[in-house]
């Protein structure tokens, strides 16, 4: 084979060097007709890629053209043989051009067959030419439609709220930024999701219909890419909400990487909350985020709110009132006219707001001594909207002195507390109930899955029980008389949403069941993931469920309107400070005795405590959605203390 090639290849050599020629022949250049020709259709192809304006652009060129050509062959063989024109060349070339563009023109000419026949062959044309003319037109408006929908076009707003990824907690935020919004003029919210527009406002359509005069405007993009992130304009915002997804493999990365594209271009620009799902990596979000990005670290505060709920009956009703737009929130009030007066007159000094605290250089302090004088500093209010906080009506109602309460009260004693479930944030659930048990306190943790961690405590002494916690018969062999709370975590950590919440409910419903043989009151506190299903809990008696995703979803919404929240939600929430306590009403008043709401108050000062708000046994059913709970009622509001009844304060214990 070698040699054959070789010899094949020698005989090539020769017959080339005899002047033969080889079967491949080297290509010619191209002729200067080709060259033309293929530049022409070069620069045509290069012009129609130009889309629906070039199309139309040359639709018109043809027209232009072919009504020249007509008119020029009309007018040089004087085809209309009755001048109807009278204007020469271009009055003949502006009949042409109708010709072409209305078919039934052609209906009123008159003349030889000649003219008519060349006014028909123009009409057929110009048939051809309109045709096509609309359905370019047709087709270009189509695509304009579907780059809308598709949402790619740059947000001109200002002082709007951006909101940056999707989860199921959107549906919440949007909920909740609507009704902040019903005193803002022409308020609008931008959402801008790596998931399609149409879908998008499909969604919101359905599960928040009223949007109480918002807009709500959806962008397809993914927040963690510069050129995308832009078309939010979130410059130009008021603030912004970063949303952790949820389906992601490590979503505190995304979170972190939009954070870089958000600040990329300076310290400047609108406030942003941001969710952090796992508290390792808060340290490098703060690094990224600077000074105008507040963290929420999903996970600690779920947890604490569990803790803070767990401890009383009713507590997360009172929560929930503060967090969300729904009733009564927290405010600040800079402008006011209680300058040299002490903080004890400030409780009484409103009608329809509550005093809770001050803003002092910058600090906040909730329920600061009575004595504290005010001079400059922002008072702290819960208040039903703050649009009405510049006309707040002054209480003309005093407390009467002589129905103040005489007991001391002190409650602390061992607690005994069932946690049953055990997830991610089980441990810090244990840490923050050690802060508040007394010694010799007890807690058992009865879990069907997962390794309980359990931290090093020093008041409660914990017991771990594997077993299954949807068992009748095991659920009643540790929930029985003389527990302070039960606490019932979902496996999220283990199942998915679905049937995590459906091992809770069952849970709830052997729970509530077997706590119902007994007349004391536990409060028991659970945890959903979706918050439909708080709906079926609330069908199963449980006065207090902590839905995770919807808590943190009123939280980061009161953020994203004002940052100074953050310290005041560290407070509420934290074992430090002045946490919420319903404690018996008759530490501050009387019982069996009317008494005004201002009367609580001053029985709540005389105890260094901040009241703000009151529980009544005659409201406290399932059947009421704040379980008898009234926030920041009216200073004039009258109650009848009964034995059972609760006021809700702020104190350090």
């Amino acid at each position: 084979m070698a040699r054959t090639g070789q010899q094949l290849r020698q005989r090539t050599k020769k017959a080339m060097s005899e002047g033969g020629t080889s079967s491949v022949k080297p290509q010619g250049k191209p002729s200067a007709e080709q060259r033309f020709g293929d530049r022409a259709r070069y620069a045509f192809d290069n012009s129609m890629a130009g889309g629906t304006p070039a199309l139309i652009a040359w639709l018109s060129v043809v027209t232009l053209v072919l009504i020249a050509v007509f008119t020029v062959v009309t007018t040089v063989f004087r085809l209309r043989s009755v001048d109807t024109t009278g204007g020469g060349f271009f009055k003949e070339l502006f009949y042409s051009l109708l010709h072409a563009l209305d078919p039934g023109y052609i209906g009123g000419d008159v003349g030889s067959w000649p003219f008519l026949l060349t006014m028909l062959l123009l009409t057929i044309a110009g048939l051809f030419i309109v045709s096509a003319l609309i359905g370019v037109i047709a087709t270009g408006i189509d695509a304009k439609l579907a780059d809308l929908r598709r949402g790619r076009s740059i947000v001109l707003e200002r002082d709007h709220t951006v909101v940056l990824g999707w989860s199921d907690s959107i549906f919440t935020i949007v909920r909740e930024l609507t009704i902040a919004n019903e005193s803002r003029r022409r308020p609008v919210i931008v959402i801008l999701a790596d998931k399609d527009k149409v879908e998008m406002e499909d969604e919101l359509g359905a599960k928040v219909p009223d949007t109480r005069g918002t807009r709500v405007i959806c962008r397809s993009g993914s927040p963690m890419d510069i050129d995308d992130l832009a078309l939010s304009s979130h410059a130009s915002a008021r603030s912004v909400i970063l949303l952790a997804p949820e389906e992601s493999e490590d979503p505190d990365s995304e979170v972190i990487k939009t954070l870089l594209a958000l600040t990329h271009s300076g310290p400047d620009g609108p406030r942003i909350v941001a969710e952090i799902r796992n508290p390792t990596n808060l340290e490098a979000a703060r690094l990224v985020g600077a000074d105008r990005t507040v963290l929420l670290d999903i996970r600690e505060t779920v947890a604490k709110l569990v803790v803070q709920t767990s401890r009383q009956s009713g507590a997360a009703a009172v929560y929930t009132e503060l967090f969300d737009y729904d009733g009564d929130e927290i405010y600040f009030l800079e402008d006011h006219a209680l300058h040299g007066t002490t903080y004890a007159d400030a409780q009484l000094a409103f009608e329809q707001a509550s005093v809770i605290g001050l803003i002092t250089g910058g600090v906040t302090k909730l329920n600061p001594p009575a004595d504290t004088p005010i001079d400059g500093q922002t008072l702290i209010v819960v208040a039903e909207d703050d649009s009405a906080l510049g006309s707040a009506a002054s209480a003309t109602t005093r407390p009467d002195l002589d129905l103040l309460g005489t007991e001391e009260g002190r409650d602390e004693h061992p607690t005994q507390a069932v946690l049953i479930g055990w997830n991610e944030r089980a441990a810090i659930v244990l840490r923050e109930l050690d802060h508040y048990a007394p010694a010799g306190s007890t807690l058992t943790v009865l879990t069907s899955f997962g390794q309980p961690a359990v931290p090093d405590l020093e008041n409660l002494a914990v017991t771990v029980v594997v077993g299954p916690t949807t068992d009748r018969a095991t659920l009643e062999a540790h929930v029985g008389p003389g527990l302070d709370q039960v606490i019932v975590l979902c496996y999220s950590d283990h199942l998915g949403v679905q049937a995590a919440d459906a091992r809770t409910l069952v849970t709830l419903l052997h729970v509530r069941d077997i706590l119902s043989r007994y007349d004391d009151v536990t409060p028991v506190v659970s945890e959903m993931l979706d918050d439909r299903n708080r709906v079926l809990a609330q069908v199963a008696h449980v006065d207090d469920v902590v839905v995770s995703g919807e808590i943190v979803s009123l939280l980061v919404t009161q953020l994203s309107e004002d940052q100074r929240l953050e310290s005041v939600f560290g407070e509420l929430l934290g074992n430090e400070g002045s946490e919420i306590y319903l404690r018996p009403a008759e530490w501050y008043v009387q019982p069996g005795h009317e008494v005004t709401f201002a009367t609580i108050v001053a029985g709540a000062t005389r105890r260094n405590e901040t009241a703000l708000g009151y529980r009544s046994v005659s409201l406290a059913d399932d059947q009421h959605r704040d379980f008898g709970v009234r926030v920041n009622p009216a200073k004039s509001e009258v109650f009848r203390v009964q034995p059972g009844d609760r006021v809700v304060v702020l104190a350090e214990v």
